[in-house]
């Protein structure tokens, strides 16, 4: 049983510990907005691209080029044989077009850009050339919130910065206080192990709140975020994220007596979420075989869980998987923690 009087001393005493230190306020606050700032703009919507075309050397070239240009969908150049040969194989064309009795298109199966100037070329001079589609198309451009990449990308950061919150705000701040033989000193007082480690991972908790509160208002008020489900679930999601990863923060650090040996731990446990869980781009990319394992990584249910709210949103019976694999996480990383730990 945890007794609140230690329990509240603790999480004030490392509550203020953390917020006299400058470097903890910008890495936990101003980064992960810096981030979504980045690259919300790098991958902000915007009109498509012209692709870049070669038209090879020709009698007809000339023309060819001219006509491609006047549509905007099209940067077209002329170029030698060896030219655009050499634009095709370094990817600063799409596409290199060989006009004469019939068309030839010299593209790159392999690049999903050169399979559609391909096509947009071969459609366009068509066309141009006269031919009716003998099926009727209405085309209905659809670009709304919830589709967008920083739409994607925003439950990625709250994730990401639950996960690496924990960790290092639990596990490296542990191993700290062990080497500099703090936690000796606590030995001595009355105070219980579970209050101890209980207080750790609450501090969090004050923290998560205020990130997941920062990161949704700045993609609400720079780039129009959408929050589809409830925000009370969106909330007790990022609860129960941040109680796992320090849970997890705790395990690793329960037994390293330096800062730079749980440095190595926490890194080895979060560099495979770090490229599977699906930060800044979907976990579905990897192949199948292995799907499973990402699955159960807690990363990946966070992250998911939370997506599935904010940007489709999922109702609570929907998440319970998810949200039962970042409570097994979460609880056998504390039971072992409680059970393993030393001061010393």
């Amino acid at each position: 049983m945890i007794r609140f009087r230690p329990f509240s001393q603790l999480l004030t005493a490392r509550l203020r510990e953390a917020l006299r230190e400058p470097e903890v306020i910008f890495w936990v606050f101003g980064f992960p907005i810096l981030i979504a700032l980045g690259l919300g703009i790098a991958f902000r919507n915007k009109p498509p691209e012209r692709i870049s075309l070669a038209v090879q050397e020709h009698t007809e070239a000339a023309a060819i080029v001219e006509l491609l240009n006047e549509s905007p969908q099209f940067d077209a150049r002329l170029l030698s044989n060896q030219n655009s040969a050499s634009q095709l194989r370094l990817g600063k064309v799409a596409l290199v077009l060989v006009p004469g009795r019939s068309f030839e298109y010299r593209f790159d199966p392999n690049r999903p850009d050169s399979l559609l100037a391909r096509a947009l070329v071969d459609q366009f001079l068509q066309e141009a050339a006269g031919r009716e589609d003998p099926i009727e198309r209405i085309e209905t451009p659809v670009s709304e919130p919830g589709a967008r990449y920083i739409d994607f990308l925003i439950p990625g950061l709250i994730g990401l910065n639950l996960m690496s919150g924990g960790m290092w705000g639990v596990g490296f701040v542990t191993v700290d206080m062990r080497s500099r033989k703090l936690l000796k000193r606590l030995v001595a007082t009355p105070m219980r192990k579970g209050e101890f480690l209980s207080a750790l991972i609450a501090s969090r908790i004050v923290f998560m709140f205020i990130e997941v509160l920062l990161l949704l208002a700045f993609g609400w008020l720079v780039f129009d975020l959408v929050l589809r489900g409830s925000f009370l679930l969106t909330l007790a999601i990022g609860l129960l994220g941040a109680l796992c990863f320090g849970s997890l923060g705790l395990l690793v650090a329960s037994r390293a007596r330096k800062v730079e040996a749980v440095s190595g731990l926490m890194n080895l446990v979060m560099l495979p979420m770090f490229v599977f869980s699906g930060i800044f781009f979907s976990s579905d990319r990897f192949p199948d075989v292995i799907q499973p394992a990402i699955r159960a990584l807690p990363l990946t249910a966070l992250n998911d869980a939370l997506r599935a709210v904010i940007i489709e949103g999922a109702d609570f019976s929907s998440q319970i998987g998810r949200l039962a694999i970042l409570a097994a996480w979460m609880v056998v990383s504390f039971a072992v923690s409680l059970r393993i730990f030393r001061w010393s």
